[in-house]
């Protein structure tokens, strides 16, 4: 049991510890696809200790999980853990916590996967009946591949259609934009669909409202909804321009009311817009990789923890 208890407190340092670390460095808004996989190997190391720590402890307070477990391993294994035959009965309420929060945490994602699906098929809906057919258009295509679709309103806005590439704009957008603009912002959508950033954020957001007072959880769902976006501006702008791309995002938002005095307290716009017209250096290539094997050694810590007793017992 005391792999177990190493791997709970290493989660929960990790946990704790970790958003602030991140915190520190400026890097991030100028390399968000490699924060993105920094933060995602932080919470899946997270994630690691606890899944590893409920099963040595199930391993520990039940025979039946200790055999299937460690049934094919050589007798010295199961002893290297100090796992006894009769089982220890301590180790019960913890294996039975960390399933439990398991199994929550899988309800969660279930629950945030169906409540997109619910408002896609919302979103459809309002397509289908405010969304003219565009010259050549079939009805029956509307299901169909990446399209265009515009939609009857003064309000400029472009949004995706979640779980598609397809991309719906409003009159007033195509009145306020140009060719370049909208191709813009076209890219920048493109980008979130082909990076599958509605995944990761329902991941997040599932982690987030599953467990709100876990430091780690809470600051991945803030910083992946940050994050994404930062990373769909540099996806356009390396298409048409950080001048065109900034423009864009003023013409459709300027109307909000968030580039006033208080615009920093109402959205990350002001941000993105000055990020584009004044960006920082990139790191390096060598920093990039450094920083990449380092992220993805993370979480390979609890999976040491947890194997190196048994393998060490091997030898």
């Amino acid at each position: 049991m005391l792999v177990a208890f190493t791997l709970l407190a290493l989660g929960g340092l990790t946990a704790a510890l970790a958003p602030r670390w991140l915190a520190r460095g400026s890097w991030a808004d100028r390399e968000p696809v490699l924060a993105l996989w920094v933060w995602q190997c932080v919470v899946v190391a997270v994630l690691l200790c606890f899944f590893l720590a409920m099963t040595l402890s199930g391993a520990a307070a039940w025979p039946a999980v200790r055999g299937r477990l460690f049934g094919p391993a050589p007798g010295g294994v199961p002893d290297a853990y100090a796992l006894h035959p009769e089982g220890q009965p301590w180790a019960a309420p913890p294996a039975v916590l960390l399933a439990a929060g398991g199994a929550w945490t899988g309800w969660m994602l279930l629950r945030e996967v169906r409540d997109a699906r619910s408002r896609r098929r919302r979103r459809r809906a309002e397509l289908l009946s405010r969304a003219p057919l565009l010259p050549g258009e079939r009805p029956a295509e509307r299901d169909g591949g990446p399209r265009l679709a515009v939609v009857e309103d003064e309000r400029p806005d472009a949004w995706l259609l979640p779980g598609s590439e397809r991309l719906l704009i409003t009159t007033g957008a195509l009145r306020r934009l140009n060719g370049r603009q909208l191709d813009a912002i076209l890219a920048h959508e493109r980008g979130h669909a082909r990076a599958r950033h509605h995944w990761l954020q329902h991941c997040a957001g599932a982690l987030a409202r599953g467990f709100p007072r876990i430091p780690v959880f809470t600051a991945f769902q803030q910083q992946v909804h940050r994050l994404v976006e930062l990373a769909a501006d540099d996806v356009a702008s390396r298409r048409v321009g950080r001048l065109t791309t900034a423009l864009a995002l003023v013409g459709l938002n300027e109307g909000r009311g968030v580039f006033g005095p208080d615009g920093a307290e109402r959205g990350q716009l002001p941000h993105r817009v000055g990020r584009l017209l004044d960006p920082g250096p990139r790191l390096t290539p060598g920093r990039r990789l450094r920083v990449t094997a380092a992220a993805a050694m993370v979480p390979a810590v609890p999976l040491l923890v947890a194997f190196v007793p048994g393998l060490s017992a091997l030898r």
